[in-house]
């Protein structure tokens, strides 16, 4: 069908995965509207196979799916894809949103919820840079401290190298794999380092000023990137906590 006007660039590939046929229409029927090249599963095992078939840019996942569960889905989806993940659940509970943002989704939505919410949180994803996040060995010595201005270097801190210009990322000369969520998050902390941010502040930056809902979503996923770069939370390297502000780029 025709790409209707939006403020998303496309067209792009989305898949839903839900086992409730009339929440599926409704989201596939949003997401067509907005020019999307829709698939839609039922289950994990299908979704994955779509998943690969398919490319998609982003996946609307169910967390209750039946058999693979979304929790597994998202799990074995990052193996292979850096599509972005919007979590769906039931459950309003924070073990759920926790869990499944610690296997790499990038958002979660608590049923029951607007498609529309859905959509507009979708295209905020989609403005940011499409590009998979992947990491190397650094081109300097690990020994080196502070960031460092050279756009081949990336920045520096310490152990850890930061590249915006390839989105890559090393440790030791080790190669860390971030989802975009989690470099682009990295990014905008590591761009300005020693400056303090809130979470609306890294929401602004990351998820656009457009986006709503709840800002602890930042420690989240702050969690994730800690725990990626062997960051201890309680003697932090890198990522600092600013009691009653937010988080700030090392060194401490």
């Amino acid at each position: 069908m025709p790409r209707m006007t939006s403020d998303v660039p496309g067209p792009f590939r989305a898949l839903v995965v839900d086992d409730e046929p009339s929440l599926v229409r409704a989201v596939v029927g949003y997401l067509e509207r907005d020019g999307f090249v829709v698939s839609s599963a039922a289950s994990g095992e299908e979704a994955l196979e779509i998943a690969r078939r398919d490319a998609p840019d982003v996946v609307v996942l169910d967390l209750g799916l039946p058999g693979i569960d979304g929790i597994e889905v998202c799990r074995s989806l990052r193996t292979f894809s850096d599509a972005y993940v919007v979590m769906l659940t039931a459950r309003a509970d924070e073990v759920d949103k926790l869990i499944g943002l610690s296997v790499g989704a990038d958002d979660y939505v608590t049923k029951p919820f607007s498609p529309r919410e859905l959509i507009a949180r979708i295209r905020t994803m989609l403005r940011r840079p499409h590009i998979g996040v992947r990491s190397t060995t650094p081109t300097v010595p690990s020994s080196a401290t502070g960031p460092s201005t050279p756009a081949s270097a990336g920045r520096r801190f310490g152990a850890l190298t930061v590249d915006p210009v390839a989105r890559e990322v090393a440790v030791d000369g080790r190669e860390i794999h971030l989802t975009r969520t989690e470099f682009d998050l990295l990014d905008a902390l590591s761009a300005h380092p020693r400056q303090a941010f809130t979470r609306r502040r890294l929401i602004d930056e990351v998820w656009q000023t457009d986006w709503v809902g709840d800002e602890h979503l930042v420690d989240i996923h702050v969690g994730n990137v800690r725990r990626k770069l062997g960051d201890d939370p309680q003697a932090p390297r890198y990522v600092l906590t600013v009691r009653g502000v937010g988080y700030r780029m090392g060194p401490g």
